[in-house]
């Protein structure tokens, strides 16, 4: 399977909190961090962290670049109340992933300050 494919997948698994499938990615020695908001996980605990938590999601990876062992991907994350985008560093070692870094963002509203300045355009 071509890395796209897997990395589509691997963001389906997330949605899903789909925890045994999630699982299968990771290296046993993997490290996660959520740069955001300074936290650092194995994979177990990484693993708890997205599949506990609370209601029902979708997702969808939007782009993916890779530069050998490297991947990066672009994420959007979304349920029926809040909306998110996280950008993901993978390294990944023998086809699992033994290092992640993710950044996780709340879409939001333009601020009222800027839409005040009448600044850019929406993007498509």
């Amino acid at each position: 399977m071509n890395e796209r494919k897997r990395m589509n997948l691997y963001w389906k698994y997330v949605a899903e909190q789909n925890a045994d499938e999630l699982l299968k990615f990771f290296h046993e020695k993997g490290v996660i961090r959520w740069h955001c908001t300074n936290e650092q996980f194995t994979v177990p605990e990484f693993i708890k962290a997205n599949c506990e938590y609370p209601g029902k999601w979708n997702g969808a990876m939007e782009r993916m670049e890779q530069n050998g062992d490297q991947i990066i991907t672009v994420a959007h994350i979304w349920s029926s109340e809040v909306s998110f985008h996280v950008v993901s560093f993978f390294q990944v070692e023998q086809g699992k992933i033994l290092q992640l870094d993710e950044y996780w963002g709340d879409d939001s509203e333009i601020p009222e300050w800027r839409r005040n300045m009448r600044l850019g355009m929406p993007i498509l």
